[in-house]
This record gives C-alpha cells, structure tokens and sequence, in this order.
C-alpha cells in the first residue's frame, strides 16, 4: 500500500489521496500503527496521531480489536415508506413503519386566504413579521422568563433547525449529547457533519440524568433533548425528570441545549422544559411537519439573541431564507380557526388510536412506554432485526428498533433505557410502529403477528 509521509499531516494527506483515487474504498484496512510506522520510519505517535485525524474528519472508523479501517460513504435512514424486499407488491405488505401523519387530517393551505403583501427582495428580513408575531404568541407562554429576549427564527424543518444550530458552537470532532434511542434524521445528521456522538438512554420518563451528567463531564458542547412525545419511543418528560435535567445542565452554561419539541401541535403532554432558568445558549425548535404537513418545510426557532444571530449566519450562508410565501401560509394557518379545530380533532384521534392499539397490546402480554406522537414502541423480547424479517414475511413493514440507536444501528444495545437491549453490548429488542391508521380489525392481526414473534400464545 503506497502510503508516505513523514509527519502526521503528510500521512493524513497521503491516505485521503489514496481515498479519494479510490486505490483505498470502504472497509480496506490499513497498515498496524507498528507496521507503517516501521515502514515510513517514523514514531508510532505519529501514525497515531494521523489515524486519529483520519477519524475525525470521517476517512476512517476505528474499533477496539478491529484497528482502522476506510469508512464507506454513510447510509441514510429516512422517516416514509420503509423500502425493502417485497415493497412492489401491492396489497402483501402493510407499511406501519413510515411515520408519518394521517394525511386526511393535514390542512389545505390553500383554504387560508393570504393578505397582499409586496414580494419579498434580497436584504428582505429573514423571518416574515407576519410568522414572527404568530410565533411569540403560541411559544410565548412556554418561553416563560426567557420570551423577553427570545428571537424567532424559521428554517427548512427541525432536521435542518437542528443541523444549523448545531454548527453555531460545533466543529468536525465536537461531541453532541443525544437521546438513544433518537430521532432517525437527528442521528444521521451528527453522524454525517463528523460530530461525536455521546448517547443518553431515554426510559419512561424521558432522558436519563447521570448519563446526561457523564456525557457533560466528558466534553459535549451542545445537547438534543425532545420533552414530549419522543420519537421513537413515545415518552414525555415528566416534570420531576426535566428539573433533575435542569440542575445538571445549570452546571454547564457554555453549553447549547436544543429541544426538539416537533409534535407541539398536536400533543396531548404538558410542555416541560430542561433550560434552565437564565441559561445562556438555548433554542426551542418547533415544527409544522406532523401539524400541517411536511411539505411546508418549516420549523419556528426561538431562542437566545447570540444563538439566534449565529443561526441567521448559517442560514444566510446557505438557503438564505424560507420561502415568505410559506411563512405568510403558515403564519396563516396557525390563526385559522378551522384549521385550529382540525388540529385539535387529529390530535384526539392519534391519542385515541394509540390508546386502543395500547389496549390490545397489554392484553397479549406485550410493553410499550409510549404516552403520546404518533408512534408506539414495543419491546418484543427478541432481537428486532429478525423480529422486523418476520412481521415482513407476515405482511408487516415495521421500523428496526436498531435504526434508531444514536450512535447508529452497530451501536444498539448499549445504552440501558426503554430499549429492551438492557445494555453489555445485547442486540435490540424494540421495533418501532405507526398505527393509527389501522382499523380494529387489523390491530387485532398486528398485535396477534407481534405475540407470535415474541414467543408468546393468545
């Protein structure tokens, strides 16, 4: 392997060039630190240092036991139809693992009337006023003592609110502290921009405080915490919990706390926050995609004026801004009393299908931690990968609970939380649904198929 250099920058550049004229793909292994130090004459801490290098920049992936390899080019997992073997047949395969929202309770924007308004021109303030104002009064009370000096902020949904943020106080390298299980796009995106991932197990009432506290003490300069309805496990933080997350974070005021609240429309769960009172670096994000529809692609951020400008800087240096004919759609949807009622009738239709779909689960022996979104998430006892195979070869596309796992689908069963992995390196055992669409009927089925691969009789 014609490798060279003689400090760690000229090995570094060396391996990306090899990369890069595809001499080394993904999953070659590269030399022993020993053997190339050997062989370039060199001191092992200068091998050392450029696979750490090549690490962080994401050229190569290390594991204990396992040296250095060539990363390959990242696979993305997306919320929508779970694509796979079998998915072209119609008819032989239900999907209830896309998570989406029931489309038949979407609004039509177009039943929203939108005042004149002259067309918006490049140096055009960002954020509509229209929007703005709209957004203070609906995030206002949750701001609490902190709506006084909260700048509104819209971007291109919470993925993209998130990735922004993120990159106002991160580098290739930082460490991010997530939920595991977490959100699919948060987990891709801080994989994908070469963060670290520390990962905090969720249990029943929402992110874990001592690992929390571990992941702060090791280094994590920003943390991702959803308070209600997370995805995919359905938990809410209960108000004991998010104090106890409040007191951990006071200790860290250089930090950025982002709450990614994406089901505010429609959750029946009290908003409880984890920013501590006067906290320096926060950011609320919330957004329309389960409320009026992903394809609006817009996510309201409040938060602290410095985070807010350092936001607009990485907007403006990317898409801009978002569409002022959007916002002026959204802003006008969200004071629309029909539309209004139409978000409230959704709502007590998710909760009311979960509940049912959690009945029949609980009567065939099975668990769930969910309590509000628009998913449930079931702990079967087996490993989830052959759990998903299947329900598939029983007519069901359901979410691999792996997926799900912050520091990617290799990593499940290391955290100890509403995962039935339970920690020590076990496989997952949860799988993530979407039900609400299901008649009673076909719940019945579902549930019926679930026991089966759980090992259990009705």
């Amino acid at each position: 392997m014609p490798i060279s250099g003689s400090t760690a920058a000229g090995i570094v550049e060396s391996i990306r060039d090899l990369v890069d004229r595809g001499v080394l793909t993904g999953g070659d292994r590269l030399p022993p630190v020993r053997g190339l130090a050997d062989t370039l004459g060199v001191n092992r801490n200068t091998v050392q240092s450029a696979y750490r290098q090549l690490v962080t920049a994401g050229v190569a992936v290390s594991r204990r036991g396992a040296g250095t390899t060539v990363a390959g080019v990242p696979g993305t997992v997306t919320e929508g139809a779970a694509r796979g073997p079998g998915i072209g047949s119609p008819g032989t395969l239900v999907d209830i693992g896309h998570g989406n929202p029931d489309a038949t309770f979407l609004p039509d924007p177009a039943t929203v009337r939108l005042s004149p308004a002259p067309p918006p021109l490049y140096g055009t303030s960002a954020t509509h006023p229209e929007l703005g104002r709209v957004a203070l009064r609906l995030l206002g009370p949750d701001l609490a003592d902190r709506a006084e000096d909260a700048v509104i902020s819209v971007t291109a949904g919470a993925v993209d609110a998130i990735e922004r943020l993120l990159a106002t106080v991160t580098v290739t390298g930082d460490a991010v502290a997530l939920e595991d299980p977490c959100f699919l796009s948060s987990g891709t995106t801080t994989r994908l921009a070469g963060y670290r991932v520390f990962p905090v197990p969720v249990d029943g009432e929402g992110m874990q405080v001592q690992p929390l506290r571990d992941a702060l003490a090791a280094g994590a300069r920003a943390v991702v915490c959803t308070p209600r309805a997370h995805n995919p496990t359905g938990v809410s933080l209960t108000p004991g919990r998010a104090c106890a997350l409040r007191e951990v974070l006071k200790e860290h005021p250089g930090v950025l706390v982002v709450e990614d609240d994406q089901f505010a429309g429609l959750s029946r769960s009290r908003y409880e926050t984890v920013i501590p009172a006067g906290h320096p670096r926060w950011a609320l994000v919330r957004s329309m995609s389960k409320s009026l529809g992903p394809d609006l692609r817009t996510a309201l951020v409040a938060s602290d004026p410095e985070t807010a400008e350092r936001l607009s800087r990485r907007i403006n240096g990317g898409t801009t801004w978002v569409s002022h004919l959007l916002q002026r759609t959204v802003a006008a949807m969200l004071s629309d009393g029909a539309v209004r009622s139409q978000l409230s009738r959704a709502s007590a239709h998710y909760a009311s299908r979960n509940r049912v779909f959690l009945g029949k689960l609980a009567e065939a022996g099975l668990s769930s931690p969910s309590v509000d979104g628009l998913n449930i998430w079931v702990d079967l006892g087996v490993p989830s990968t052959a759990a998903t195979r299947e329900l598939r070869s029983a007519g069901w596309i359901v979410r691999d609970g792996a997926l799900f796992r912050a520091g990617g689908p290799s990593a499940a069963g290391r955290g100890a939380g509403v995962a039935g992995a339970g920690g020590g390196g076990a496989e997952e055992t949860c799988v993530r649904l979407t039900v609400h669409e299901l008649d009673d009927a076909e719940m019945d089925r579902l549930v019926a198929d679930l026991a089966v691969v759980a090992g259990r009789c009705l």
